[in-house]
């Protein structure tokens, strides 16, 4: 709950002919208030705007707090800048990175891991964002099945991320792995 607030957005829907939009996700931490300002971060967006109003369970609340399923109202500019991947978070909180490095461990081959190397184009997945990236390895030629290796990844679009967050990967259209962020640039 001390935490500044972060919901990823898994839904959007337009209400009033694109007027209000509201956002549909999981709090992941921290409190959203009626009133609150909020910034939209992530896939080239980002816009800040004001909570309109909060739906629980089809039920208007005026606060919702991490682990709850929330719909969260927001009025203006925000309808035709908001879009599934996003975040919404706290201003200045968080921010969106199109480069970092990680360390990734493939699946075994049943599973659908394949040997992974420098230059292959892998589809990520990272809260509600799904995206393409370009993977260069560290250190090694190549990655095999129920291995690991620290990589750098270059994302077409800026994501939000944060070190330490978890993230999956596929690769010739197969789930293959999964990794870590490591770092971040500066």
């Amino acid at each position: 709950m001390e935490k500044p607030f972060l919901m990823s957005v898994e839904d959007v829907f337009r209400l009033q002919q694109g007027r209000t939009v509201m956002l549909t996700g999981r709090i992941e931490r921290g409190r959203v208030c009626k009133g609150d300002e909020v910034e939209i971060v992530g896939l080239g967006g980002g816009a800040t705007a004001r909570v309109a109003d909060i739906e629980a369970r089809h039920v208007r609340i005026d606060e919702a707090s991490a682990d709850m399923n929330v719909g969260v109202l927001l009025r203006g500019t925000a309808a035709e800048a908001v879009e599934r991947g996003h975040v919404l978070a706290a201003p200045g909180s968080i921010s969106a990175y199109g480069c970092f490095t990680a360390g990734i461990t493939l699946l075994s081959e049943e599973q659908g891991g394949a040997d992974v190397v420098s230059g292959d184009r892998l589809r990520f997945y990272t809260r509600s964002a799904a995206v393409w990236g370009t993977v260069t390895l560290h250190g090694v030629d190549v990655v095999r099945p129920l291995h690991g290796a620290e990589v750098t990844i270059a994302l077409e679009e800026p994501v939000p991320l944060e070190e330490a967050q978890p993230f999956a990967f596929r690769h010739h259209g197969r789930a293959a792995g999964s990794g870590t962020v490591l770092r971040l640039p500066r």
